[in-house]
């Protein structure tokens, strides 16, 4: 009985974890499209820090770390009439910040030799290969007779 509450626990502090970084906090930055009248189409994070698979980009002369995947993103909605621009989240709404990136960063400047959607149609790479809860399942599973015996010190 305990094995079940210890995984329904594990995958609520994973789960809630997970959910609370993908929320717009304060202090973020987003590309952020929207509709002629105005009204929230979507939006792409844009990143402070360098991590694996981001690329470092200049919008209104500053620096910041997106994934290709973003930058095809502002040219398509760009095309389908949409206005993209970098807005910041001050904690009580969004304030614009830059606009036209899609005119300042384009998939030639960051190394990207494929058109915007095919670029969108293909996997992203910087994306989990496997779903959350695969990877958590995993964390329960031992890859062999000998560790299925083993205690966390010796693993």
């Amino acid at each position: 009985m305990i094995k079940p509450a210890t995984i329904l626990a594990a995958f609520l502090c994973a789960g809630s974890t997970a959910f609370a970084g993908a929320i717009p906090q304060p202090g973020d930055f987003y590309l952020i499209s929207r509709d002629r009248s105005g009204h929230f189409v979507g939006s792409h994070k844009l990143f402070t820090e360098n991590a694996r698979g981001l690329k470092k980009v200049s919008y209104c002369e500053r620096s910041y770390f997106v994934r290709s995947h973003s930058v095809a993103w502002t040219q398509v909605e760009t095309e389908r009439g949409n206005k993209v621009q970098v807005e910041f989240n001050f904690g009580r709404g969004w304030r614009p910040i830059c606009g036209n990136p899609e005119r300042q960063v384009s998939l030639e400047d960051i190394g990207v030799t494929m058109s915007a959607h095919d670029l969108l149609a293909a996997p992203d790479e910087t994306s989990a290969p496997q779903s959350r809860l695969s990877a958590i399942g995993a964390m329960f599973q031992s890859n062999s007779v000998e560790e299925g015996h083993s205690t966390y010190h010796t693993r």
